[in-house]
C-alpha cells in the first residue's frame, strides 16, 4: 500500500516554533523570585511594624493630662495692683490659651512651620514628599515635622534621631491626635515651643524679645517670633539681627502665600520698624529685695514645686510709692557720694588706633561694667581739666564740661596719682542731670535702707533694701543690725510718761560725767552732737532738740532696767538693748523693719501690729491657693496706752514742726508729720523714723561696715531728705490727719498731761531746782498741738526766776 506523504523537512538551521530565548526564560525566572521575595520582605516587614506597634503603643506615655496641660511655669511675684516685681524659675512662660493668641501670630506659626495643620491628621504625608524632593534639590524644602509631631518630640521624646524615636514620635502624634483637638495640640506647641532668652512659648518670648504683651504683636513682629522655633540661637533677634531679619522677610513671604495676609500687608510688614529690647526691663518695678524676700516665703512652703508651679504671689506693696522709695533712696545715696572724694575710675584699658577696633574695645571692656540703673557706665576717649568725651556701650559720644566735671575734679589735676587719674581708656560713670547735661559720678560705696508700713495692719508698702540688689544682696531692711542713735530716744521718752514725766517736765541740759567706779569700766563723758549746753528745759523741747544729756537724765529718773522691758513692747530685743544709761543714746541694735515696727505703735494709737508681706498666692488660673487677711490694729495685742501714743505723737510732732526735723513740716506743708532724727557716735549711721497716722516710714544710711560718714553728715542732712521726698509721693491725696484726743489726757496751758499729772502732781523737774512746777490755766484742745517757742521760754523763765 501506498505510504503516507512525509512532510517535508524543516530547512536547516530554523528553530521549533515552541523554543524561547534562553535569556528571557532567566528573566522570567528572577523577576518571580525577585517578586515573591519582595511579597514576602513587605508581609515580613508588615507583620514586624505590626508586633512592634502592638508592643510599642501599650508603653506610649499617657497623654490624657495634656487635656489639662500643666508646663512648667515661674514663679511671680507681682503688687497689691498686680504690676510685676520679679519671677523666678528656670523657665520664661507666660501660659496662654489658644482663644488669646492674636490670630496673626497663629497665622506666622503655621505660615512657616505646618500650613496644613488643619487638613491633615497628624502626619502630612505631601509634605514628607516635599520633603523628599527637597533632600533630591527639586524644590524649597518646606520642612516634614508637623506641629503635631513637634509636640509629641518635645513634650515626650528626645531630640536623638534613631529609627526607634521616629516610631514613636509617629505613634504619639496619632495617639495625640485622636485624643485632643487641633486647638489643644496647638495651644500646647504655642506654650511649650522654647525661643531662645530663657523664653518658652511665644507669649514669654513677645515680653522678652519686645517688651509687650503677646496680644500686641504686629505681623512684622510675629513673623520675627514665628522664625524662632526652627533654631532659637541662630535666629535670635538680639544677638543675630542679620539672620533674624532675614527669616522674618521669609515667614512674611510664606503668610502671603498661604493667603494669611494680603500683598499690602505683607509690603507694609517688610517696611516695619521693629523695636527689639536689648537691656534690661526698665518698666518693671524695682522691688528686687522684696521679690527675693517673697521668694524665700514660698520656697519654704512650697519647696522646689514653687518654680514650677506657676505660682503667682500678691505682696502687700504698693507700686507707686515703692518705685517712689527706690528713687528717693538713691537720690539720697548719689547726693551723698557727690560730696565724696574721687576714687578714681572703674577700670583702665587699652585703646586701640584703628576704629573698629576701638568699638570692639569698648564693647569688651563695658560687658563687665554694666550700667547700674541711672548710673551708666563708659569709657573716656579724649580727657583735660575742662572737657571729657567718653563713649558709651551702644556708640553714644558724651560730652562732659563744666559743672559736670566738679565730682571728679582731683582726677582731672595734673598732679592727680595714676589710679585716679581720668585719662584716655578710663571706664567711668556717668548721670544725667536735672538740666539734661552729663556728669561724672562713681558708685557708691555707702549702703542704705527704706521701709514703709501701714501702721493700721503691718502691711509693707514700700521695701528697699539697699542702693542696687545686684550690686549687694544683703536686705538692709532686715538684715541690718545697727545702732539707732537718737531715732531710738523716744521709746525712752514713752517710758518716762508712765512714771510720771509729762512734756512740760524741766530737765537740765547740763554736762555729766561718769567715773570708772559707776561704770564699771572706762569713765564716760557724754555730750551733745553740738558741744553745746542750753541749761534746764523741757522734755518737748529737750527731744526736738535731741539733746542727749535729757535722755540720758530721763533714763536715769526711771531705770534702765524699766526702760528695758518698756521697749520690748514695741517689738525691740531686750538683749540688743543691755540696761545702761547708753541705752539713752540708742546705743543698742535695730534694723530699720524693727523701726518701722516699732514706731508704727504711735501711729496706730498703741497697738503692736506684725509687719506681713504676701497678701494671696494663686495658681496659675488665678484661682487662690491661700490668703492673709490680717486683724486691724485695733484687734491686735496693746502695747501702750492710746494715751501714751498721744502724748508721744505730740512729741513727735514738735520734732517735725521746730526740731531737727523742721524741714518735714516745711516742705510737705502738712502738720500731721511726726519723726525723729537720728546720728549715731562719731556719724557712723544716719536715720530718720517717721510717721503720719497712715504710713510709718524708716530711713537708714551707712557704709556695710561702720566707719564715719563725715563730720557734718547727720540724720537731719543725709535720711530725713529721703523721706520726704518718699513721702510726697506716698502722701499725695492723703488728706490731713486728726488725731482724737483719747480718754485721761487734758491740756493745761497749751500743753498735754495725762489727767492725773496735770496739777504738778507729776515729775517737775530732773537735775534742777523743782521746788516750783509749771502751771498754767486749763484750756480744751482736740489734737497735740505744740506750744509757741516764745510761750515754753517765758513759762520757763517764770519757774526758775527766783
Amino acid at each position: 500500500m501506498p505510504s503516507s506523504p512525509s512532510k517535508p523537512p524543516a530547512p536547516s538551521g530554523a528553530p521549533a516554533a515552541s523554543a524561547r530565548p534562553a535569556w528571557l526564560l532567566w528573566s522570567v525566572r528572577i523577576l518571580a523570585w525577585v517578586t515573591g521575595l519582595a511579597a514576602t520582605a513587605v508581609v515580613a516587614l508588615a507583620l514586624t511594624i505590626a508586633v512592634a506597634l502592638a508592643v510599642a503603643y501599650p508603653n506610649l506615655p499617657d497623654i490624657s493630662d495634656l487635656a489639662d496641660y500643666r508646663p512648667k511655669l515661674p514663679l511671680r511675684v507681682y503688687s497689691s495692683e498686680g504690676a510685676l516685681l520679679g519671677e523666678f524659675g528656670e523657665e520664661r512662660r507666660n501660659l496662654t490659651p489658644i482663644g488669646e493668641i492674636p490670630k496673626v501670630m497663629k497665622d506666622a506659626v503655621l505660615a512657616i512651620e505646618d500650613a496644613r495643620f488643619f487638613q491633615h491628621g497628624g502626619v502630612d504625608y505631601k509634605g514628607m514628599l516635599r520633603a523628599g524632593l527637597a533632600n533630591l534639590g527639586r524644590v524649597k524644602s518646606q520642612g516634614a515635622s508637623t506641629i503635631t509631631m513637634q509636640v509629641a518630640r518635645n513634650v515626650y521624646l528626645s531630640s536623638e534621631k534613631t529609627f526607634t524615636r521616629k516610631i514613636y514620635e509617629i505613634l504619639l502624634t496619632f495617639k495625640l491626635e485622636h485624643l485632643l483637638t487641633k486647638d489643644q495640640i496647638l495651644e500646647i506647641y504655642m506654650n511649650q515651643i522654647y525661643l531662645g532668652n530663657r523664653a518658652y512659648g511665644f507669649a514669654a518670648a513677645s515680653e522678652s524679645y519686645f517688651g509687650k504683651p503677646l496680644k500686641s504683636v504686629t505681623v512684622g513682629e510675629a513673623a520675627m517670633l514665628a522664625g524662632l522655633p526652627k533654631a532659637p540661637s541662630a535666629y535670635n533677634p538680639i544677638s543675630n539681627p542679620k539672620r533674624a531679619r532675614s527669616r522674618q522677610l521669609y515667614i512674611i513671604e510664606r503668610m502671603e502665600e498661604n493667603g494669611f495676609i494680603t500683598a499690602q500687608q505683607a509690603a507694609d510688614a517688610k517696611k516695619e520698624e521693629i523695636k527689639i529690647r536689648t537691656g534690661p526691663d526698665n518698666t518693671r518695678v524695682h522691688a528686687e529685695y522684696v521679690a527675693e524676700m517673697a521668694r524665700q516665703l514660698i520656697f519654704a512652703q512650697y519647696g522646689n514645686d514653687a518654680y514650677t508651679r506657676g505660682l503667682n504671689v500678691y505682696t502687700t506693696l504698693n507700686a507707686a510709692e515703692q518705685e517712689a522709695a527706690y528713687g528717693a533712696l538713691r537720690r539720697g545715696i548719689m547726693d551723698y557720694e557727690r560730696r565724696q572724694h574721687y576714687r578714681g575710675p572703674e577700670k583702665f584699658v587699652a585703646l586701640p588706633t584703628n576704629p573698629q577696633e576701638v568699638e570692639d574695645a569698648i564693647d569688651d571692656a563695658l560687658a563687665n561694667h554694666p550700667d547700674n540703673g541711672d548710673v551708666l557706665s563708659a569709657i573716656v576717649l579724649e580727657a583735660s581739666a575742662r572737657r571729657i568725651v567718653a563713649a558709651r556701650a551702644n556708640g553714644d559720644i558724651l560730652e562732659i564740661t563744666g559743672d559736670g566735671l566738679k565730682p571728679a575734679q582731683s582726677g582731672l589735676s595734673d598732679k592727680a596719682p595714676p589710679n585716679i587719674k581720668i585719662r584716655r581708656g578710663a571706664v567711668i560713670r556717668v548721670v544725667k542731670t536735672p538740666k539734661n547735661a552729663w556728669e561724672i559720678t562713681q558708685l557708691p560705696e555707702v549702703e542704705g535702707a527704706l521701709v514703709a508700713l501701714d501702721p493700721r495692719s503691718g502691711a509693707i508698702r514700700a521695701l528697699v533694701g539697699g542702693f542696687d540688689f545686684d550690686k549687694n544682696k544683703f536686705n538692709h531692711v532686715t538684715q541690718a543690725w545697727r545702732q539707732p542713735g537718737s531715732s531710738f530716744k523716744p521709746f525712752i521718752y514713752s517710758a518716762a510718761l508712765e512714771k510720771g514725766f509729762t512734756p512740760a517736765t524741766v530737765v537740765n541740759d547740763a554736762p555729766l560725767f561718769f567715773d570708772a567706779g559707776t561704770t564699771g569700766g572706762q569713765p564716760w563723758e557724754p555730750k551733745n552732737y553740738d558741744g553745746k549746753y542750753d541749761g534746764p528745759m523741757t522734755l518737748r523741747t529737750g527731744l526736738a532738740k535731741s539733746k542727749n544729756m535729757i535722755s540720758i537724765r530721763i533714763l536715769q529718773a526711771v531705770g534702765p532696767k524699766t526702760a528695758q522691758d518698756w521697749v520690748t513692747r514695741f517689738g525691740f530685743d531686750a538683749e540688743k538693748h543691755p540696761a545702761y544709761l547708753t541705752m539713752a543714746l540708742g546705743a543698742g541694735s535695730v534694723t530699720p523693719l524693727q523701726m518701722a515696727t516699732a514706731y508704727s505703735v504711735f501711729a496706730n494709737g498703741g497697738y503692736r501690729v506684725n509687719p506681713w508681706l504676701i497678701a494671696k498666692v494663686t495658681d496659675h488660673k488665678g484661682r487662690v491657693i491661700s490668703e492673709t487677711t490680717p486683724p486691724a490694729a485695733s484687734q491686735q495685742p496693746r502695747a501702750i496706752d492710746a494715751r501714751n501714743a498721744f502724748v508721744m505723737g505730740s512729741l513727735l510732732q514738735e520734732v517735725t514742726r521746730s526740731g531737727t526735723a523742721a524741714r518735714a513740716q516745711a516742705t510737705l506743708k502738712r502738720p500731721d508729720l511726726y519723726g525723729k532724727t537720728g546720728t549715731t557716735n562719731d556719724s557712723v549711721d544716719a536715720w530718720f523714723a517717721g510717721y503720719q497716722p497712715t504710713i510709718a516710714a524708716i530711713t537708714w544710711i551707712g557704709y556695710d561696715t561702720p566707719r564715719n560718714l563725715g563730720s557734718r553728715e547727720t540724720g537731719g542732712g543725709l535720711s530725713l531728705p529721703v523721706w520726704i521726698s518718699f513721702m510726697e509721693r506716698a502722701l499725695k491725696g492723703v488728706p490731713v490727719a486728726e488725731t482724737p484726743t483719747p480718754p485721761g489726757v487734758v491740756n493745761v496751758g497749751g500743753e498735754w498731761f495725762y489727767e492725773e499729772y496735770a496739777r504738778n502732781a507729776g515729775v517737775s523737774s530732773v537735775g534742777v531746782d523743782d521746788r516750783a512746777a509749771p502751771s498754767a490755766p486749763s484750756t480744751a484742745a482736740t489734737a497735740p498741738h505744740a506750744p509757741p517757742a516764745a510761750e515754753e521760754r517765758n513759762r520757763i523763765l517764770d519757774l526758775f526766776k527766783n
